[in-house]
């Protein structure tokens, strides 16, 4: 595989695993430009099975922030572009391309949920959820919520975003969902929950969430 700077057929490539921001940048740019729409959507990262080529100095820590090399990535168009090549296989997180796959250290999930709009439809309630990389997802089959349990003693929620990608939802928005919840019996239990898409998506144990109260 080329290296960067290095020349394939007479034309300079860059790869990921490229040590500039510019260089990652140009190849996350062609990968996302790959797909049938021409980057008007996300590409089909996961048709992609390129080879491993090591692992990248760029960390999402756990409050949504992108870093390469120690140093935040302040443009937000940037961190958009490197987003939409992400792929999560086997627990680990990766920038992908067709041809190249490089890892990254993701310290929560890769996304944060970070505005909810509450919406009926056919189905009653609808929410729909935006990510900090301006994604919006509508909560119910198919993009659901997980709670577990949070160092505090309370609960964190994490949405389905795609693929294996999940979304941890910011702590107010946990409390508007704590403020919409109820009961109801899943499984011949009294659970505490919300819904939304025609989907119960369970908290926690009814009587524990009473007790807490």
């Amino acid at each position: 595989m080329a290296k960067q700077g290095q020349t394939d057929q007479g034309r300079e490539t860059t790869g990921l695993e490229g040590k500039s921001l510019e260089g990652l940048t140009a190849a996350a740019s062609h990968a996302a430009t790959s797909g049938p729409a021409g980057g008007k959507a996300l590409p089909p990262v996961h048709l992609w099975n390129p080879p491993f080529c090591g692992d990248l100095d760029m960390r999402i820590a756990g409050d949504g922030t992108w870093f390469y090399m120690g140093t935040p990535i302040g443009r937000p168009a940037l961190v958009r572009l490197f987003s939409t090549i992400l792929k999560r296989e086997s627990g680990k997180h990766f920038l992908v391309t067709p041809v190249e796959k490089v890892g990254i250290r993701v310290d929560d999930a890769p996304f944060l949920a970070v505005e909810m709009q509450t919406r009926d439809d056919e189905r009653g309630r609808l929410l729909r959820f935006r990510t900090n990389v301006d994604d919006w997802v509508d909560c119910g089959r198919g993009h659901g919520l997980r709670f577990e349990a949070a160092e505090d003693g309370g609960l964190t929620p994490y949405l389905h975003v795609r693929a294996d990608l999940w979304a941890k939802v910011t702590r107010a928005l946990y409390y508007d969902l704590v403020d919409m919840g109820e009961e109801r019996v899943v499984d011949g239990r009294p659970m505490f929950g919300v819904e939304s898409g025609g989907v119960f998506f369970a908290m926690a144990d009814a009587k524990q969430v009473r007790d807490a109260l």
